[in-house]
């Protein structure tokens, strides 16, 4: 019986609980799965006492780059992204699955992104992985960050990618939101961007009626403010669980040293999307 938890800020309504128990269940493995949320001021007194409590557990907003100090290997995405979301406690060695769920997320949506222009609003722990496994899938990206540091810092890493300081009101093939805006107390509302002209304002319809499919990592709410917004334009949309599941995959197959099959996880994802029917 494997002892797993997911950790943030606040995942009291978290989704990994119940799908990384599904995945693991449908690999025939038996889990119990803890969601513990602590508070950002509480994080280095409680992070040691996580890798004596569970075999494995993920991490999620804010604390991925913050348990980086505690371990003591970083593999496969994690050392290019700076940032972990599936930690193996026994071994102290992070790993990162997002990149691998936010392609296949695109895949089994529909979207392609190969020479398609990708606009990413974001450029903290989503937003680098987001960008940099567009590069490498043969995106032409542009990316927003309201942090200029922040977004200059990814840029000299990765490089390859358009950063910039006010986002142009043009077509893009896609436009994906890794911001967070839109869940727990910004329900409702959009990121702000700097538009042309150095006005700061939510994205809204202008940008979006122009946009082929609108992505946002989000998943609670189901649809964002964001999505929303698309949505009524008649643009193509996808929210972030998928995503989610499809990160989870890969951290459970990292976690039982199974090789991971796209097939599998679309299957898994089908049947998982079907019992919540």
């Amino acid at each position: 019986m494997l002892k797993l938890a997911v950790i943030g800020k606040d995942v009291s309504q978290s989704q990994s609980p119940s799908m990384h128990t599904f995945i693991l269940n449908r690999m025939g493995v038996a889990c119990t799965y803890d969601a513990v949320s602590i508070p950002p001021a509480e994080f280095q007194s409680r992070a040691e006492g996580l890798f004596g409590a569970y075999d494995a557990f993920c991490v999620t907003i804010p604390f991925k780059a913050d348990i980086v100090p505690y371990l003591r290997e970083l593999r496969g995405d994690a050392p290019a992204f700076g940032v972990v979301n599936v930690v193996l406690t026994g071994e102290r060695a992070g790993y990162n699955t997002d990149g691998y769920g936010f392609l296949l997320m695109l895949e089994n949506a529909g979207l392609s992104v190969k020479r398609k222009t990708a606009l990413v609003l974001g450029a903290g722990g989503a937003g680098r992985s987001c960008i940099k496994k567009l590069l490498d899938a043969g995106a032409e990206v542009y990316a927003f960050e309201r942090d200029g540091a922040r977004l200059n810092a990814v840029y000299k890493e990765f490089g390859g990618f358009t950063p910039l300081a006010e986002v142009p009101v043009q077509p893009f093939d896609l436009v994906i939101n890794c911001t967070g805006i839109g869940m727990h107390d910004t329900v409702g509302k959009t990121p702000t961007v700097t538009f042309a002209g150095g006005e700061s304002k939510p994205v809204g319809e202008e940008l979006l009626a122009l946009c082929g499919a609108a992505v946002d990592l989000i998943y609670v709410p189901k649809e964002s403010e964001f999505l929303r917004i698309a949505r009524s334009l008649g643009k193509k949309t996808v929210d972030g669980e998928a995503m989610l599941f499809y990160q989870a995959y890969y951290g459970d197959c990292i976690l039982l040293g199974r090789e991971p099959k796209a097939e599998e996880a679309k299957i898994f994802w089908r049947s998982y999307s079907e019992e919540r029917a």
